[in-house]
């Protein structure tokens, strides 16, 4: 499997831990930063088989285009037979998750420690 480079801006760090690729999205993630996340996230998720966390723990807000993010990225990761962790711990984001009827296909975790440590 390709992994990707190390990447590091204001609102996206990506790197490698324990065998799968970390995403760790900071700030508010809306429209604006959904149009510069979006094609790192797509090129992340071509990747057959890739074993793919998403770290929301720095993000403070996320409206619904960065739901549609999440979603689309879920999807394109199943799609091709990899893994899906995502890292939630902000009560506020969780319960616009909840709300919008996605805890159950996205299934935050608490911490990035517990979402690596689940067995494939």
């Amino acid at each position: 499997m390709h992994m990707p480079k190390a990447l590091r801006s204001d609102r996206l760090r990506q790197y490698v831990r324990a065998g799968h690729v970390v995403l760790e999205l900071h700030g508010e993630i809306d429209i604006s930063a959904v149009l510069w996340i979006g094609p790192i996230l797509d090129e992340v998720t071509a990747q057959p088989g890739i074993h793919l966390v998403i770290d929301l723990s720095p993000v403070r807000f996320i409206d619904c285009t960065g739901m549609e993010l999440l979603c689309r990225a879920n999807r394109r990761v199943l799609e091709r037979r990899g893994s899906w962790r995502l890292v939630c711990p902000h009560p506020f984001v969780l319960r616009l998750m909840r709300l919008a009827g996605l805890t159950g296909r996205l299934q935050p975790m608490p911490t990035l420690t517990e979402a690596l440590a689940l067995q494939e």
